[in-house]
């Protein structure tokens, strides 16, 4: 995993390391905030590679954030908004469905910062 997040450095901008049946393992390089969006026929896996990953989720019952230290692993169900963030900078990877975009089916208005795509192949 280490080689494969040496090979780029753009933030929010996942990259395809393999894929398992029709899903991506994506891994990407996180600092700041993401946006407030939902994936609303998937859920969303995390796993936290370095660093810690902080997820704003709104759910039925409130508004809650969820802190993720390295080696922690965290599922956003579908269809629950919710928001990464990073302060400090992480390295993540996730699983999810092939074509799934970054930023949901439902989100806010992408920041410039933000990679709205589907995944890159890696070293691209």
């Amino acid at each position: 995993m280490d080689r494969a997040l040496a090979s780029f450095d753009a933030l929010w901008s996942p990259r395809i390391v393999t894929r398992v049946n029709d899903y991506d393992v994506r891994v990407a390089k996180v600092r700041g905030e993401h946006l407030w969006h939902a994936h609303d026929r998937t859920d969303e896996f995390f796993l936290v590679l370095e660093g810690e990953l902080f997820i704003s989720l709104r759910e039925p019952a409130g508004e809650r954030t969820v802190r993720l230290p390295r080696g922690a692993v965290f599922t956003v169900p579908r269809g629950v908004e919710h928001k990464p963030y990073s302060p400090g900078g992480a390295a993540i990877l996730l699983f999810e469905p092939t074509g799934t975009a970054t930023v949901g089916d439902r989100h806010e208005a992408v920041p410039e910062h933000v990679d709205a795509t589907t995944g890159h192949p890696l070293g691209t």
